[in-house]
């Protein structure tokens, strides 16, 4: 990271983060032919990467490069760390030091495999955790969407209009008290409730009543009109289930999906995309498909070389030839 500030002059130019440094296990993770061993492994299988740094020097470890990794970002961007669960809450103090309390964004619950039935006397592990904050409050932010199935449809839009069209109405009003301004005025003889105000001024409110975007009950009380075939869908809540790769190319390898979610939320097209403990290069790839700039950084030989075949199996002109090599640490 000093070299992408101080020779590359990257320092406020990276968009986005995406991080998923070791855990913590005290484990070697290994590999062998286009295959990671993640469980059991043969003799002759090559360690990809050995996860040995425990306790305080794993969380100064990674608190050094967390530092480094603010300075590289711009104000609008944004971070997620991935990480286990033994260890996510001690992270989050050190991430609320350096990002302030005020830029943590989510605590994301990631379900990452099936329900385990192991012999210990605890419940078992299905999830890690993914750290979400910003630099500031001014965040990109393309706030993702599920799309409704046909469940949610009959459950949420329960009326249908004159022309066949499913809907359902939400109060005209929205926590929030304006006296003096125009969302608190008199429409239609009508006032807010107390503590209360319009969802939009009086112009938009009768508008919206030409339109037929309001309903009037029988008792007077006007509701606002939302359509079904106008939403996008519902709010991505903060428990996702994206599953590890059933058969991974490297270790700790995570799925494209999960990484193209991140990067459609947190980015533009154009912007830059940073992962400095890139793996198996899921971030690269991901980043890649959606237009994106993009940076990785491994100090694995054998990450560097998973990467670099996935990278150059891209339907793309980008590379005639993917090259990489190592640099010194200072």
């Amino acid at each position: 990271m000093k070299t992408l500030i101080e020779n590359h002059k990257l320092k406020g130019k990276i968009d986005l983060v995406y991080i998923d440094p070791p855990f913590a296990t005290n484990g070697d993770f290994r590999i062998s032919e286009d295959r990671a061993n993640t469980i059991s492994y043969a003799n002759g299988d090559a360690i990809a990467y050995s996860d040995t740094l425990l306790g305080n020097k794993f969380l100064e470890f990674l608190r050094e490069r967390l530092i480094l990794l603010r300075e590289l970002m711009s104000d609008k961007a944004s971070i997620y760390l991935h990480i286990d669960y033994k260890i996510g809450h001690y992270v989050k103090i050190i991430m609320d030091e350096i990002f302030g309390k005020k830029n943590f964004r989510n605590d994301i619950t990631r379900i990452k495999c099936n329900p385990k039935n192991f012999d210990r006397k605890a419940y078992g592990n299905i999830k890690d955790l993914i750290l979400f904050y910003s630099k500031s409050n001014n965040l990109i932010w393309n706030d993702p969407k599920i799309p409704f199935t046909e469940e949610d449809i009959v459950r949420l839009f329960k009326k249908v209009d004159k022309d066949g069209r499913k809907y359902t109405t939400i109060p005209l009003h929205a926590p929030g008290e304006t006296e003096n301004g125009k969302t608190g005025q008199i429409w239609k003889g009508l006032k807010p409730p107390k503590g209360r105000h319009w969802r939009s001024d009086p112009k938009m409110l009768e508008k919206w009543d030409e339109a037929g975007l309001i309903e009037w009950s029988s008792s007077g009380i006007p509701r606002k009109k939302i359509y079904a075939d106008e939403r996008n869908g519902k709010k991505m809540q903060d428990i996702w289930k994206f599953k590890d790769p059933q058969y991974p190319t490297y270790p700790t390898e995570k799925s494209l999906d999960l990484l193209k979610l991140i990067i459609s939320a947190s980015s533009n097209e154009g912007d830059s995309i940073l992962d400095c403990f890139c793996g198996s290069g899921t971030t690269l790839i991901a980043a890649q498909s959606l237009n994106r700039r993009w940076i990785g950084v491994d100090n694995s030989e054998a990450a560097i070389k998973v990467t670099q075949k996935r990278l150059s199996a891209l339907p793309s002109n980008l590379f005639t030839k993917v090259e990489y090599e190592f640099l010194k640490q200072d």
